[in-house]
């Protein structure tokens, strides 16, 4: 027994018997029908033949004792038999019901019948020389959010979009729609670099995009900012004529994105007028063509500007406000505008960190080799983020720089239709359509279990290598899934994160042993010291741990570049910069501080004289030790934080010299906590709290505010605090941070952070 979709989003059980519909006619309205009910019936038979190897002719006439898909979008059409079910009167929705030896696929408008190709494609049982259909399969549905789309910006920054040709690109947002898009979101001329990646020109790309979305009858949008000074009138107006020539050449486009910043830092008093004067050379063209705009990278008085605005009038040209990454809060805006201005998303669902939505409580092994753009299912995650949000908006079109984010675009789109649908469910149907339907329901689980990887303690989650051998099993289990990049992708997720976490407990265990060595320096000689040290920490790159499963990632990483253009290596794969999703490049990244140490032995060696360069290792080697009765927390690393009580706080991974930092690993990740709470101290103890961090937190004691007593302001140095006597009369102390005042005019990168703390014990008040 399944279940299946009646009336409007209604689910009811029944009977499983399946009808074989190899021998189908798809029946069309034929050349009299729209152009998108047209691309319907051929993605209905194309998609069937590539995974069936069956093909499904295709008529304008009914067939007598046939098998029949009847595929329309709209009005019924004349000649079909009485009986046929009538279209929900919905925007965009469809009835697809299997009645006997006839599928009815009726759209309320052309996008309705592709729409219901793509729940027919999702529901099929197929094989090679099969198509089998539920019997009884009823749904009559449509969509509730209005805007349900994905940018796939065709520039050199993306980490697969800028290899692809045509068919390519068509295949992909047809594979989108199948699942509910319907909006594609193009970057037409940011980012001028020289791109040998690109197999079309980028203007020529733009044209056949757009009209892949005119066939397929999704709105095209284009994400045009406005970097320049908009004082510099000269700019100002070759960014405008730019713009209309492009205008005239595309042969549908249905909305122009400006985004208020990121890039860009125009006031909005100079922004609006822009916008204006866009609408001015677009409508003449694209007469239902809309202008939007975000308020990224606004405060609070420039928001306010454009409310006012808006307030005020509501040009005809005006499509509405964008919520991005730096944006107003969603809720805020939407009480904020007029109910009659639209609010779409912005959701960044490509990035892992830094970014809009980081990964909770992510390892961070995993973000120094997988970086900002990895192969990511959240599916859980991002179903959350878009069912908190999706109630105050119009929809969304997401930030994507790839197919690395392919599942999470699935998700949006399901949702988006329905958001009461249930995650696993979305998953199940994502590996029937695109794996095996055999397989379905443990594909799921599977990659649920790739997103489970993430959370935690890696060193920790012994699931990692369950992870591993599940795919392993899958992929054994489906040799016919070789070729395809989605599956490629899951692979090379498992196996990498298996090879992390190996390397991850070997280096963990080869800094012990070298930190070890280093606290007896005085006794070894400071060279000696050093030279075993480094013969330690070396094993790491002569016997790396999992080397077997090295070798499976470069070749998936290799297939992955064959398959679907995806650049893991920026010398190997010419990816744009290594933060695009340029795993290889960090397969070999110390998961220790072993660059930082070598780094500071050539430091101890310079030093005058043995009993200093002796002091400054076991300095080294004892870093993290806050000795007897004392503590010692790591505040961004989600395994080595065991006092830090989490609120909203979110770790920041930092990205340095392109990743590639050799500063010491608890530099790299920074975080303010809601708290920290330590219990069990000595009440007659005498204790001093030390940090390391960057400028001026200032630290709270159970409220009080304490000043420093050694204030370094460097991220290496140290800043020290004692713990005010009779403050843990009850063998309890709190630790809170204000941030430094109002930073709020210094760059991100400039600000005040917090490292490392420690609690130490420095002796025993009488």
């Amino acid at each position: 027994m399944r279940l299946f979709l009646t009336g409007l989003f209604l689910l009811f059980p029944v009977a499983m018997a399946a009808v074989d519909f190899s021998r189908a006619v798809v029946v069309t309205r034929g050349v009299a029908a729209p152009v998108v009910e047209q691309t319907a019936a051929r993605v209905l038979v194309e998609e069937v033949k590539k995974r069936t190897g069956i093909e499904l002719p295709v008529t304008a006439e009914w067939p007598a004792g046939k098998a029949v898909i009847a595929i329309s979008g709209g009005a019924k059409p004349a000649g079909w038999p009485a009986g046929t079910p009538a279209a929900p009167a919905a925007v965009e929705g469809f009835r697809l019901r299997v009645e006997g030896s006839v599928v009815w696929i009726a759209g309320a408008d052309e996008r309705g019948a592709l729409y219901g190709v793509g729940h027919l494609l999702r529901q099929m049982e197929w094989g090679k020389g099969k198509v089998d259909l539920p019997a009884g399969l009823d749904v009559t549905t449509a969509p509730q959010s209005p805007i349900r789309g994905h940018q796939l910006g065709y520039r050199p920054t993306a980490n697969s979009y800028d290899a692809w040709n045509v068919a390519q690109y068509e295949q992909y947002i047809r594979e989108l729609a199948l699942f509910g898009t319907n909006s594609i979101e193009n970057i037409p001329s940011q980012d001028q670099r020289q791109d040998p990646l690109m197999k079309v020109p980028r203007r020529e790309m733009n044209i056949a995009i757009s009209d892949i979305c005119r066939r397929y009858g999704l709105d095209y949008w284009l994400w045009t900012p406005a970097p320049s000074d908009l004082n510099d009138q000269a700019a100002r107006a070759a960014m405008l004529t730019q713009m209309e020539a492009m205008f005239k050449e595309l042969p549908a486009l249905a909305a122009i994105f400006v985004p208020g910043g990121d890039p860009g830092h125009n006031p909005p008093e100079l922004v609006v007028p822009f916008l204006a004067d866009i609408a001015k050379r677009l409508t003449p063209v694209h007469p239902k063509a809309k202008v939007w705009v975000s308020l990224q990278g606004f405060n609070a008085e420039k928001a306010e500007y454009v409310y006012l605005w808006l307030d005020r009038e509501k040009p005809e040209w005006f499509g509405g406000i964008v919520a991005g990454p730096q944006s107003p809060p969603i809720p805020a805006s939407r009480r904020r505008l007029r109910a009659d201005v639209a609010l779409r998303l912005y959701p960044d669902i490509t990035h892992n960190k830094i970014s809009q939505y980081e990964v909770p409580e992510l390892d961070q092994a995993i973000a120094l080799t997988l970086g900002r753009e990895a192969i990511n299912p959240r599916p859980v995650e991002y179903a959350a983020i878009h069912n908190r949000f999706a109630p105050v908006s119009d929809g969304f079109v997401s930030y994507s720089d790839g197919v690395h984010d392919d599942v999470n675009k699935t998700i949006y789109d399901a949702l988006g239709w329905d958001r009461s649908r249930l995650t696993r469910d979305i998953l199940i149907e994502y590996a029937r359509l695109h794996f095996a339907p055999a397989l379905a329901p443990e594909i799921a689980d599977a990659i649920y279990a790739l997103e489970r990887n993430w959370r935690g303690s890696l060193e920790a989650n012994g699931a990692v290598e369950g992870t591993l051998l599940l795919w392993r099993d899958l992929d054994r289990r489906a040799p016919e899934l070789a070729g395809n990049w989605r599956w490629q992708m899951c692979l090379l997720r498992a196996e990498y994160d298996a090879y992390v976490r190996r390397r991850l407990i070997q280096d963990r265990r080869l800094e012990a042993e070298a930190n070890a060595i280093l606290v007896r320096a005085s006794a070894l000689g400071s060279a000696k010291a050093i030279e075993q040290a480094m013969a330690v920490l070396n094993q790491s790159v002569e016997a790396p741990a999992g080397g077997d499963l090295r070798a499976r990632i470069i070749d998936l990483c290799e297939r992955l570049f064959r398959s679907i253009g995806l650049q893991t290596s920026v010398k190997k794969y010419g990816a744009s910069g290594a933060e695009r999703g340029a795993v290889l490049d960090f397969i070999d990244q110390p998961l220790n501080n072993r660059w930082w140490l070598e780094d500071e032995f050539s430091k101890v060696r310079a030093m005058e004289g043995e009993p200093a360069r002796a002091a400054r290792l076991v300095e080294l080697g004892s870093w993290e030790d806050p000795g007897p009765g004392g503590f010692y927390d790591d505040i961004g690393h989600v395994a080595r934080s065991p006092r830090v009580v989490h609120g909203d706080d979110a770790p920041l991974f930092w990205w340095w010299d392109q990743g590639k930092s050799r500063a010491r690993l608890s530099w790299q990740v920074t975080m303010w906590p809601e708290k920290m709470v330590y219990e069990g101290l000595d009440p007659k103890g005498e204790y001093v709290v030390r940090t390391t961090g960057y400028g001026s937190p200032l630290l709270r004691m159970d409220g009080r505010r304490i000043q420093p007593t050694v204030n370094g302001r460097e991220m290496h140095e140290f800043k020290e605090f004692p713990v005010p006597a009779g403050l843990i009369f009850d063998g309890a102390l709190e630790l809170t941070w204000d941030q430094a005042g109002d930073e709020s005019h210094l760059n991100w990168r400039q600000q005040s952070r917090l490292a490392e703390v420690w609690l130490i014990k420095k002796g025993r008040r009488e």
